[in-house]
C-alpha cells in the first residue's frame, strides 16, 4: 500500500468518526434559575426570605438630623447633631411558635469632624411570648408629643409578655445599674435586679395601662397609670406616675402627673399641646424625696412631608424651685428632619 493510499484512509477513517460523535454530541445543560428574594407576609409587610432558608429578614431603620436650641442660663443655645440607626429583625416558624431576633445599630456624630460614637441600640431573642437580651423596656413608651418625662430603660432583661384581643399581661426580670436619671453605673456592682410588671386592657373606647417596677437594690419602687380614649379630631392622653423613693424605674419626683392632646389637623399634619407636674422633686443620697415642685408645658408639631419623611418642631417651657434637676428654669426644644425606611 502507497502512503497515499494510507493517508486517504486514515482521513477517511477520521471523518467518519467525527460524523458519529457530532451526531451524538453533549449539550451543556441550561444553566438554573436564580432563586430571586421571596416576599414573606407571614409576620407583616417588609419581611422577605433569606435565600436557600424559611427564615425571614425585614431591614429599617431612619437617618435624623436635629437641632436642639434652649434659653437656659449657662448652657448652649443651640446644639446639632445627625444620628443613623439600622435594625435587623428575623423571623422562623417553629413548633413553639415564631421564633424572632432583633439586632439594632445606632451611630450618631455631633461637633465638627466627629467621627461620632455607635452602640447596639437592642440585641434580644424572642420565642412566641418570651424575650432574653437586651433594649428597651415598657417605660421608654412615651406619650405622643414631647413634653413628658415618665421613664425610660435600656437593660438586660428576661420574661414573657401575653398578648390577647383586648388584654395583654406580662412580667419581667432585668438588671438594674442605676437610679432612672443618674448617669454611668452608680449601683457599682451586678446585683441590682428589678421586676417590671404590666397589665393593659382595652374598655371600648378607652385604653388602660397599668405598669409597675420594683428595685431591690434599693427596695423603691414606681407604678404608673396611663389612660387613652379617642375624643373629637384627635387622642387624649393623661398619665400619673407614682415612686415610694428614688428608684431605677423613675427618680423625677415622689409623684407626677402628665396631660396631652394629639389633635390630627389633616392627614399630614398634627398639634400636641401638652403639660407635666411634679412634686417632691428632690431626694437625697438614701433616695427619699424631699420636696419641691415643677412643671413643664409646651406644645409639638407634626408633618409627613413625604412617604418616609417627617418633620418635628417641639417647645417646652420648664420651672423648678429644685436646685438640682433634670429641666433648668426656661425654654428648650428642637427641630428635627427624619427619613424613615
Amino acid at each position: 500500500m502507497s502512503i497515499k493510499s494510507l493517508f486517504l484512509g486514515s482521513a477517511a477513517a477520521l471523518a467518519s468518526v467525527g460524523a458519529a460523535h457530532a451526531a451524538d454530541a453533549i449539550v451543556a445543560a441550561s444553566p438554573e434559575p436564580v432563586e430571586y428574594v421571596r416576599v414573606c407576609d407571614a409576620f407583616g409587610t417588609g419581611y422577605f426570605y433569606i435565600p436557600g432558608t424559611e427564615t425571614c429578614l425585614k431591614v429599617g431603620g431612619y437617618v435624623r438630623f436635629e437641632t436642639e436650641w434652649n434659653s437656659q442660663k449657662d448652657a448652649k443655645n443651640w446644639d446639632a447633631h445627625t444620628r443613623g440607626l439600622v435594625t435587623f429583625d428575623t423571623k422562623t416558624d417553629t413548633e413553639y411558635g415564631a421564633l424572632g431576633s432583633t439586632v439594632t445599630f445606632r451611630s450618631w456624630g455631633q461637633g465638627d469632624y466627629d467621627g461620632g460614637t455607635a452602640e447596639i441600640d437592642e440585641a434580644f431573642i424572642t420565642l412566641g411570648g418570651f424575650k432574653v437580651g437586651y433594649g428597651y423596656n415598657w417605660w421608654d413608651t412615651d406619650l405622643a408629643g414631647e413634653t413628658d418625662n415618665i421613664g425610660s430603660n435600656r437593660l438586660n432583661m428576661v420574661g414573657y409578655d401575653y398578648k390577647g384581643d383586648n388584654l395583654e399581661v406580662g412580667a419581667f426580670v432585668e438588671e438594674l445599674t442605676k437610679r432612672y436619671s443618674e448617669s454611668g453605673d452608680s449601683y457599682n456592682s451586678n446585683d441590682g435586679v428589678g421586676f417590671d410588671g404590666s397589665v393593659t386592657y382595652n374598655f371600648g373606647p378607652v385604653k388602660a395601662w397599668l405598669l409597675g417596677g420594683y428595685d431591690f437594690h434599693v427596695n423603691d419602687g414606681s407604678l404608673r397609670l396611663w389612660l387613652t380614649s379617642d375624643i373629637g379630631p384627635g387622642t387624649f392622653e393623661v398619665a400619673g406616675v407614682y415612686s415610694s423613693g428614688a428608684n431605677a424605674y423613675y427618680d423625677l419626683g415622689k409623684w407626677t402627673v402628665v396631660a396631652d392632646y394629639d389633635m390630627k389637623i389633616t392627614d399630614k399634619f398634627s398639634v400636641t399641646p401638652g403639660i407635666q407636674y411634679w412634686k417632691d422633686v428632690g431626694y437625697g443620697p438614701d433616695g427619699d424625696f424631699n420636696g419641691g415642685s415643677a412643671y413643664r408645658a409646651g406644645v409639638t408639631l407634626d408633618y409627613k412631608i413625604t412617604k418616609g419623611l417627617a418633620a418635628k418642631i417641639t417647645a417646652n417651657y420648664n420651672n423648678t424651685d429644685a436646685t438640682d434637676w433634670a429641666y433648668s428654669n426656661g425654654w428648650d426644644g428642637f427641630v428635627r428632619l427624619q427619613r424613615n425606611f
